[in-house]
């Protein structure tokens, strides 16, 4: 036996090294998941709202697919202070649908309380984390 190094075989095909994922805090876990309903909400929402035909049906499944790839990007980029911005920018947006349909803005307000409430309870759960650590 040898205490030498052994030499890696160029032959040997060994899994790439991944790295660590990276670690989410809370605001944005929270924040995600209530963009990922956000997102669902909207899908039947068009559907709901061409069904009253109080648009054309191009406005409407274009302004739901714009929506809905807006609120997808916001789930990407929430991790970013900037991105916290866009999400809040976002919960305007959905209650601005109000003006389309009554009840777009009885759930988007309803949305747009679980986004504050998961923006103020993350924030919480961010800073009692830093402090123990």
């Amino acid at each position: 036996m040898t205490d030498t190094a052994a030499t890696p075989d160029p032959d040997d095909t060994a899994m790439p090294v991944r790295r660590p994922k990276r670690e989410r805090g809370a605001l944005e876990s929270l924040l995600t998941v209530t963009l990922g309903m956000e997102v669902l909400a909207v899908v039947f929402g068009t559907l709901a709202i061409n069904g009253l035909d109080v648009l054309p049906a191009g406005l409407v499944f274009g302004g739901g697919a714009v929506l809905v790839l807006l609120l997808l990007v916001a789930t990407r980029v929430v991790r970013y202070r900037w991105g916290v911005w866009f999400g809040h920018a976002l919960q305007v947006l959905l209650l601005a649908t109000g003006f389309i349909e009554v009840l777009a803005a009885v759930t988007a307000a309803i949305f747009v309380g679980f986004w504050i409430y998961c923006f103020v309870k993350g924030t919480q759960l961010d800073a009692a984390k830093r402090a123990v650590a």
